[in-house]
């Protein structure tokens, strides 16, 4: 049965540790409509392979692209075909936008709802606690505060980030994307609540011997996410290190400026986990020029995870 994380009352609660996918949405033919029937197999893959948790209608789920009907549907099929606790992305910077966000999420999602993920939208630690606080008691939503400069066009120093959680008790997780996220994350671990790596797993490996609690990322084989996280908490940095390392050349390839959204996408295509690897503007079409190179790292992927022992289940 889904776990209720309806808010509570009392000590801060915090977002499970593991791997929340980033889920990418994906969209069909000329006029690039959502699919679906694609979004819904990414979902239950997701949930097969061991996920922890989603996350939708993120940044790489291009969620700022999407009609407020079209966010809709996508959390409408997420919420329908798994069991998985959720986190929803919000677009907007501004309160009252991102208050509307938040309502419209939690009217689909209900106790499914984990978290929304909020974005600093201030390099100043005092205008994000009261941004935070203010969509806190408007929705009584759980938060994961993402930094993410790349996206939000915000630079805020950890110092910041951490002076943010103090002062607000609805921020269950962190989401550190601002590169060198290693060093961002070994200070944030002081707060005492969980802080997640993104990125696309590159930094994972350094973001665990730093204390991340995990990765709240996408890649086209989050299967290698999940067995290097589980392998860390069984092993350690070698074990972990033996499970991520066939797939290094596809998640750095996949990581490249301006097309890494679809390069990521044109990667699900290939695995069979999405039938069109479609973005919308303003992002960047895959650059066929780079064809041969992308079936050169995913073959090399593939055999890894023929080879794997990814648990069926949650960790």
């Amino acid at each position: 049965m889904p776990q209720s994380f309806a808010p509570k009352n009392g000590p801060r609660e915090t977002l499970p540790a593991g791997v929340w996918g980033v889920v990418a949405t994906p969209f069909q033919g000329s006029t690039l409509d959502v699919d679906l029937d694609s979004l819904a197999g990414l979902v239950e893959h997701y949930e097969t392979i061991g996920a922890t948790g989603l996350t939708v209608l993120g940044v790489f789920g291009e969620a700022a692209a999407l009609t407020p009907a079209e966010r809709r549907q996508v959390l409408e099929v997420a919420v329908e075909c798994t069991d998985l606790p959720l986190v929803v992305g919000v677009t907007a910077l501004a309160t009252r936008p991102a208050i509307e966000e938040v309502r419209a999420a939690q009217e689909v999602a209900g106790v499914r709802l984990a978290a929304v993920m909020v974005q600093a939208n201030s390099p100043s630690a005092e205008v994000v606690a009261a941004h935070l606080d203010a969509i806190h008691r408007a929705t009584g939503a759980n938060i994961v505060l993402q930094d993410y400069p790349l996206a939000s066009g915000v630079a805020i120093a950890a110092t910041s980030l951490a002076a943010v959680v103090s002062a607000c008790n609805c921020v269950i997780a962190i989401k550190a994307e601002a590169p060198p996220t290693s060093v961002a994350i070994a200070e944030l671990t002081a707060t005492g609540v969980p802080v997640f790596g993104g990125l696309g797993g590159q930094g994972l490996l350094d973001e665990l011997l730093a204390g991340a609690a995990g990765a709240m990322t996408g890649f086209s084989y989050p299967e290698a996410l999940i067995a290097c996280v589980r392998a860390w908490r069984e092993g350690g940095y070698e074990a972990a290190q033996q499970e991520l390392l066939p797939y290094l050349p596809l998640i750095n390839f996949e990581q490249q400026p301006k097309v890494a959204l679809a390069i990521r996408k044109e990667c699900l295509r290939e695995r069979g986990l999405i039938k069109d690897a479609g973005v919308r503007a303003p992002a960047a079409g895959f650059p066929e020029n780079l064809r041969a190179a992308m079936q050169t790292h995913l073959a090399e992927a593939a055999p890894a995870l023929e080879t794997s022992q990814t648990p069926q289940r949650s960790f």
